[in-house]
């Protein structure tokens, strides 16, 4: 039907999209991390497997863009003060992951019967490493731990002085490894290192101060400084890796990590470029070499072997120095096993050179598909072992205003909501914001917004009766979502109070398409609430908590909101805690105002909160899930389950609680908060 390899360029792109979307998805059924299936594609449909696509220009230039992206977020969001704290570590670390690798590779490589100069080169490239699992460590949120802080800043050492070997390699081999070569290699180096962090910041505090109008352009500028300063990397004799790294490092003090720029540039970089690196990198094995050449698995084995030892020896020595615990000793390891850039870039160059043969890049690429199956799975454990580890944080009330949203469309629920937001609010001096989003564009919009303003207009008399301001918002989008989250930016809001009819567009979403997308694209609290009885009729408060919640930052902020909302109407509040410790649970609610009669039950499991407990609920039980988005700390698949499971069950009223997965925005200053991360369909927001 189709010819192979497919040269269509809409069919190719077809084909990269449809990999992108299943292959994360079976990864997840099987729990693995997604990027392996990216790559596990790779080697299915590339030129080497079924041949569907070939590793042409337009692969390898998306790929390279998707290379240079992990190195480029990996120093934007670096901890430069823990740097500048653990800089010896990092150095330490860095040269060690670098020398040990180096030295067993080489040693074992030339009595192997390979060349000097190829057993230099592949020690070397065993030597780097590619932060390929770093953005698994940002999700969790321990970016700011003193093992990550430390691995990261490595990663300047190991990288750098993999490629200067290979530049050196590469001289020697073309006859140019004279004194002017080193002369031109080692200024050039000063020079370009110096002019990107110097230079950089200077005209970035410009652009950012006198240029910068909008979102777009913002991200244009980022990206301009990202290719130049990879681009004259090569002009200095360096791999662009090193100036992507570099760049970020320069324009880290400039973008915020809970900015809207932020995610602009991770949103691009997770959806289309990175994706497109690692099915790259698949696409470079050539299982057929394998299958017809035992030597290759030997080498293959020699490599992993190496690469494998010498990494977590030297994670290990560093970690006992130090003082590091086990499980930061292995997140350092699984942070520094995986292979892909600066090993490609050596790989290939030592190929073109006649260092190496086919059957070693074969073994080469093992070795990368290895390295970073490890490597992310290592992240993935280790780093929610040390999130539920750290030490919990005092809680400590947000001196930011708190400002509460109520998108509102359906006039039937518009009082039961913002008798909730009236509690949610408290005393704050802001007033209650309400929302009304006119979907629709060009000639239609006028009559939208009338209609808008209609449906709002019920909310503001409500609201009068209880002497609660109302500041009215009303915005014209033909994405539902976007337009509520423009305005959660614009006007800075910590909470927003949402409505939820019990319905589900499709089996496979919690609530629907709007507000399934709404978390996803937001990091305030949210508040997914069916009421379906009155709240000052309620008796009971039924708290459920997912194991791990206690070590959420904002873990304190969503009991407050509990604790304050069975205050102010009235009731005792129940308290499951799922396969957790109840003390720890206990403690917090005890330091949290109001006082409010507690009991605190643990349950074993979700299928025994499910079969023992739910069946006792009351009629008039209100329900409020401490809930966490999909992917963070104390995620569970059942809470995706639960909203389905609450709006069939005997309690008439519940809340699904989504605490803020980072730091409160201050209010204070001029940056919103989070930005759209997909795009989405547009549905009524109380689907």
């Amino acid at each position: 039907m189709f010819e192979q390899p497919v040269t269509n360029p809409v069919l190719i792109f077809a084909i990269a999209m449809v990999v992108f979307l299943i292959a994360p998805l079976i990864m997840a059924k099987l729990r693995i991390p997604g990027i392996i299936g990216l790559i596990l594609a790779g080697v299915i449909i590339g030129p080497n497997g079924l041949g569907m696509l070939d590793r042409d220009p337009t692969i390898v230039l998306l790929g390279t863009v998707g290379l240079l992206y992990i190195i480029f977020i990996a120093g934007l969001e670096i901890d430069l003060d823990g740097f500048k704290k653990y800089r010896t570590r990092s150095l330490f670390f860095g040269s060690m992951s670098f020398t040990i690798p180096f030295i067993l590779g080489t040693i074992v490589v030339y009595l192997l019967g390979y060349s000097t100069a190829a057993a230099i080169l592949l020690g070397s490239l065993l030597g780097s490493h590619t932060l390929l699992a770093y953005p698994i460590a940002s999700r969790i949120g321990i970016t700011k731990n003193k093992s990550v802080t430390t691995t990261v800043g490595g990663t300047i050492m190991t990288d750098t002085l993999a490629l200067l070997i290979l530049a050196i390699v590469a001289g020697s081999t073309q006859g140019e490894l004279t004194a002017n070569f080193w002369f031109i290699l080692l200024v050039s180096l000063a020079l370009y290192v110096a002019a990107v962090l110097i230079l950089v910041p200077i005209v970035a505090k410009f652009f950012f101060r006198t240029l910068s109008s909008e979102g777009a352009l913002e991200f244009i500028f980022v990206m301009t400084v990202l290719f130049v300063s990879a681009y004259f990397a090569t002009i200095a004799g360096l791999e662009p890796i090193i100036g992507a790294f570099l760049a970020g490092l320069a324009l880290n003090r400039f973008i915020s990590e809970q900015g809207t720029l932020m995610n602009r540039i991770k949103f691009v970089g997770n959806a289309l470029f990175i994706p497109f690196f690692l099915l790259s990198v698949g696409m470079l094995m050539d299982i057929r070499i394998l299958l017809s050449d035992p030597s290759a698995w030997l080498m293959a084995a020699v490599v992993v072997t190496l690469v494998i030892s010498g990494k977590f020896l030297a994670a290990w020595i560093a970690g006992k120095i130090y003082h590091y615990s086990s499980d930061e000793i292995k997140l350092m390891f699984g942070l520094s096993i995986p292979q892909a850039a600066a090993t490609l870039a050596a790989t290939l160059v030592g190929y073109d050179l006649g260092l190496f043969n086919q059957a070693t890049v074969n073994a080469v690429i093992v070795m990368i598909l290895v390295t970073c199956m490890i490597g992310p799975y290592m992240v993935e454990v280790y780093a929610r072992k040390i999130a539920l580890k750290e030490e919990q944080r005092p809680y400590e009330p947000s001196e930011a205003p708190q400002r509460v949203l109520v998108p509102v469309a359906n006039p039937k629920t518009i009082e039961s909501l913002l008798e909730l937001a009236f509690i949610i609010r408290g005393n704050s001096p802001e007033p209650l914001y309400t929302l009304s989003v006119a979907q629709g564009r060009g000639e239609e919009a006028p009559e939208k917004i009338i209609q808008a303003e209609k449906t709002l207009s019920k909310a503001v008399s409500y609201a009068a009766g209880a002497e609660v301001p109302i500041q009215m918002l009303t915005r014209v989008d033909p994405n539902i979502t976007s337009g509520m989250i423009r305005a959660m930016q614009e006007s800075r809001i910590t909470t927003a109070v949402i409505g939820w009819n019990g319905k589900l567009s499709t089996p496979q979403r919690m609530f629907g398409g709007i507000l399934d997308q709404l978390l996803e694209r937001t990091n305030q609290m949210i508040l997914v609430s069916k009421l379906g009885h009155p709240l000052n009729t309620t008796k009971r408060l039924v708290v459920i908590i997912p194991s791990g919640f206690d070590h959420k930052r904002a873990a304190y902020e969503s009991i407050r909101t509990a604790k304050q909302l069975a205050s102010q109407i009235g009731a005792i509040i129940t308290v499951y805690v799922i396969h957790d410790e109840t003390k720890s649970y206990e403690k917090m609610f005890d330091k949290v105002k109001p006082d409010v009669q507690l009991q605190v039950i643990g349950v074993p499991t979700w299928n025994e909160l499910h079969h023992s407990f739910m069946p006792h609920l009351r009629k008039d039980d209100l329900v409020a899930v401490l809930s966490a988005r999909r992917g963070t700390l104390a995620w569970h698949p059942q809470l995706e389950r639960l909203p389905r499971v609450l709006a069939v069950a005997k309690p008439e009223s519940f809340i699904m609680i989504y605490p803020p997965d980072r730091e409160p925005v201050d209010l204070r200053g001029s940056r919103g908060t989070d930005v759209p991360r997909t795009m989405l369909s547009n549905k009524s927001y109380e689907e």
